[in-house]
């Protein structure tokens, strides 16, 4: 499926020259010359409904984005993942977190193996773990049910399962209490056992290799807790694993028979609907859990079946690409108006940036081209009241992703209309903007005119669906996972790999022991890292000194 590069491919050449014709477009014209690019510019599919009118295209703009599609092979690359190809090329591996989600009657045959089948083995025993402690009939080492449940991963082991669960707390058992462990800096585990009693608490230990630094030092701190309070052999009814190192969770103290396992066709930010999600089925119970991976396996099928320009992944993969290789808007911002979403800007940040932050192809040639954009975000409405003046009159554009539902899961008086009310307002001001002629027409002094102009002209993506549900959820999150996909195949880079990610951990490696007490060891690193050895080594030294200066 060897492509052209990027920059020699027609569609690519042509976009160029469209964008040149483009440059004196202003939203208040596109919309005023086009009363019907409200609607034609929209989409939906599995629940979701998708305004993209905002943004600063036409429709020659869609159809040149359409060709790039083709050009670059978008659809024949989906249609190899779902086989199972391996288009994991740096490491040979398939790409299918989307078996993760497939119905139990589907057959899906990868190297010799039955996925489906393996997945739905690994949920079914999630499902019963899951209703024992529900329920109160797994117990603990004293005979106590389990009323808390603690989370130790990182990165997708983490990211995932606290972004789900806030998410669907809604739908949580309440009389349950989870707590999420991530960051090696003990405070983090500190604080979220301070107030929790270890003969009531579950630990769930996730982590592929089982071998994950940080979570490892985590997990024995956990181990230490809960051993100190009640011996070591209460560790096998306190702790479950989520690996596929049966040995090294064996030596940890764990039954295996309590290892909840996944593949290595699984990327970590993939993962949250796979054993992963252990903790999200513990809170909302394996129906919600079933009807979440329904909803991915929605938005699968869309992105599987329909046809380029009515596809919400490959639309929403190809205006982040206008965006940001033709339009030069190098951020995203997401702004989800629910509180339940607070989390999911962090998640998408690891999804978008982790898949999409590399300098290289695919075939190990040099990018001459922008790849993955800087996601970020914060729920609506508190942006707004921190950095939107930035998104209003800042010299950086920064399109934007508004997320919104028409119905809250919490109906309070007027809330939800107040804050829907500035999703809509919020994507219009940033469009349209306030022009000098409107400031003077509202009386505004002559002297503040300046000060308040707003340009407007700023893209923006809106997502509308009924309500925040699991099924929903799982839609939502596909969507975004596929968008990333259909980017990585027009940038011509592998999305599934993360070797950015492995040099800091190795030098880290290196740095510890030289950190620990004793004697200096001589250091070879450059002369600034040997310098805050120094310094990090001497304020430790004497630190009791400093503090009571």
């Amino acid at each position: 499926m060897t492509t052209q590069p990027l920059t020699q491919r027609p569609a690519w050449v042509a976009l160029a020259a469209h964008h040149r014709d483009t440059t004196s477009w202003h939203l208040r014209d596109l919309f005023n010359g086009d009363p019907g690019r409200a609607l034609r510019f929209t989409g939906q599919a599995a629940g979701l409904y998708l305004d993209y009118s905002k943004n600063l295209i036409d429709d020659d703009t869609m159809s040149l984005l359409a060709q790039l599609a083709m050009e670059s092979r978008v659809e024949e690359r989906r249609d190899a993942m779902f086989a199972g190809e391996h288009l994991n090329v740096s490491e040979d591996r398939a790409v299918l977190h989307v078996a993760l989600r497939m119905p139990k009657d589907v057959s899906l045959v990868v190297d010799g193996v039955d996925v489906v089948a393996q997945v739905h083995q690994v949920l079914e025993r999630m499902s019963a773990f899951a209703k024992l402690v529900r329920s109160g009939q797994w117990r603990g080492h004293t005979g106590k049910a389990i009323k808390n449940i603690v989370n130790i991963g990182i990165g997708g082991s983490d990211l995932g399962p606290v972004m789900a669960y806030e998410a669907l707390r809604h739908f949580s058992q309440r009389d349950l209490t989870f707590r999420f462990v991530s960051n090696v800096d003990a405070t983090d585990f500190v604080e979220s056992v301070r107030d929790l009693v270890p003969d009531e608490t579950l630990f769930i230990v996730s982590s592929k290799t089982f071998s994950t630094l940080e979570t490892l030092t985590n997990a024995a701190s956990a181990r230490d807790w809960l051993v100190t309070s009640l011996g070591e052999e209460a560790v096998v009814k306190h702790f479950v694993a989520v690996s596929t190192n049966a040995d090294k969770v064996a030596a940890f103290g764990i039954d295996v028979a309590n290892m909840f396992g996944f593949w290595d066709w699984v990327g970590g930010r993939y993962s949250m609907d796979s054993a992963i999600g252990l903790s999200t089925m513990l809170a909302v119970g394996p129906e919600n859990f079933y009807a979440m991976l329904a909803g991915f396996h929605d938005m699968d099928q869309h992105f599987r079946t329909a046809p380029v320009q009515e596809n919400l992944p490959i639309l929403m993969g190809l205006l982040a690409f206008w965006n940001n290789n033709v339009l030069g808007f190098p951020t995203v911002v997401v702004m989800p108006y629910d509180q339940y979403l607070h989390r999911l800007p962090a998640y998408l940040q690891q999804l978008t940036m982790e898949s999409n932050g590399k300098h290289v192809t695919e075939n190990g040639q040099r990018v001459t081209y922008p790849t993955g954009p800087i996601y970020w975000g914060e729920p609506g409405t508190n942006g707004q009241h921190s950095f939107y003046q930035l998104l209003h009159q800042g010299t950086t554009v920064v399109p934007v992703d508004f997320i919104g539902f028409a119905t809250s899961l919490n109906p309070l008086g007027a809330h939800h209309d107040i804050l829907m009310s500035n999703v809509f307002a919020q994507a219009q001001a940033l469009a349209f903007g306030r022009t000098e002629e409107e400031l003077r027409a509202a009386g505004v002094d002559e002297g503040q005119i300046a000060a308040r102009v707003m340009e407007g002209n700023r893209p923006s993506n809106v997502l509308l669906a009924k309500a925040l549900s699991p099924r929903l959820l799982g839609s939502l999150i596909a969507l975004y996972e596929h968008s990333v996909f259909v980017q990585g195949t027009l940038w011509g880079i592998d999305s599934f790999d993360q070797w950015g990610v492995e040099l800091g951990k190795q030098l880290a490696v290196d740095i510890l022991p030289e950190l620990g007490p004793g004697a200096l060891p001589a250091l070879a690193h450059d002369s600034s890292t040997n310098a805050l050895i120094e310094h990090y080594r001497f304020l430790k030294k004497n630190g009791q000194q400093d503090d009571n200066r």
